[in-house]
């Protein structure tokens, strides 16, 4: 029986793309670098704040990234005003969560966003409370795939990791939980492709997050089963 859900924020929670391309363009054209379309934002963020940026100065010509330390006291500095800039939840995703904890789950978020933003997003777009545990990159904690968060959450909890199912959209993700020993499924209506997911080994794919409820209390084999359909 699982007990706990584990989720991603940006394209998994929160279509999130938009505020993240609107501070990144901002600090690249601090240095005349054009912006880029979403499309590229999505490959470039997943992996922390440095990662996104180290990515973004290459693509637009810094292959030595040495404005990196500039931009990212800039795209920190953006951020920190407009985190929320066009961001919404996903389709089903408010009910999912509603559902989730009227069946009596615990329900945390494990992101590489920076702590504080994650949590402004959350309790904006969910309300305060509406999560028993928010992590974001903090200080002292290595960032995903690094399964540290995930194992913090599970003490905070008292679960173990056969009793978790971790949700993302990202090859990140997949990693991430599988690290920890848990069912992981990928997320379709995020910033990745069925590709990156099925190479990751993602234990299940869902279409629209609703479909999560499938996994909550199937044997594992009626799990690996439905998953072998895909």
């Amino acid at each position: 029986m699982r007990k706990a859900v584990i989720f991603d924020l940006d394209g998994t929670l929160s279509d999130s793309i938009a505020s993240i391309k609107y501070c990144a363009d901002r600090a690249l054209a601090h240095f005349g670098y054009d912006p880029f379309p979403e499309s590229d934002y999505k490959y470039f963020v997943g992996d922390g704040v440095v990662n996104l940026m180290k990515r973004a100065l290459t693509a637009a010509g810094d292959s030595k990234l040495i404005h990196l330390e500039e931009a990212l006291t800039l795209y920190k500095e953006y951020f920190a005003v407009d985190c929320m800039y066009e961001v919404k939840p996903y389709p089903e995703i408010p009910e999912l969560l509603k559902e989730l904890k009227k069946q009596g789950l615990k329900i945390a978020v494990l992101s590489n966003k920076p702590h504080l933003q994650t949590i402004d997003v959350i309790e904006t777009l969910f309300g305060k409370e509406s999560f028993d545990i928010i992590c974001g990159q903090r200080e002292g904690v290595p960032i995903k795939p690094d399964p540290a968060g995930v194992y913090e959450i599970l003490r905070e909890f008292g679960m173990t990791p056969e009793e978790l199912l971790y949700l993302g959209d990202t090859a990140t993700d997949m990693n991430t939980g599988k690290s920890a020993g848990a069912f992981t499924v990928g997320a379709l209506w995020g910033f990745r492709d069925r590709k990156e997911l099925e190479e990751s080994h993602a234990d299940a794919i869902i279409a629209h997050p609703l479909e999560l409820l499938d996994y909550i209390d199937k044997s594992e084999s009626a799990r690996r089963n439905d998953y072998a359909g895909f």
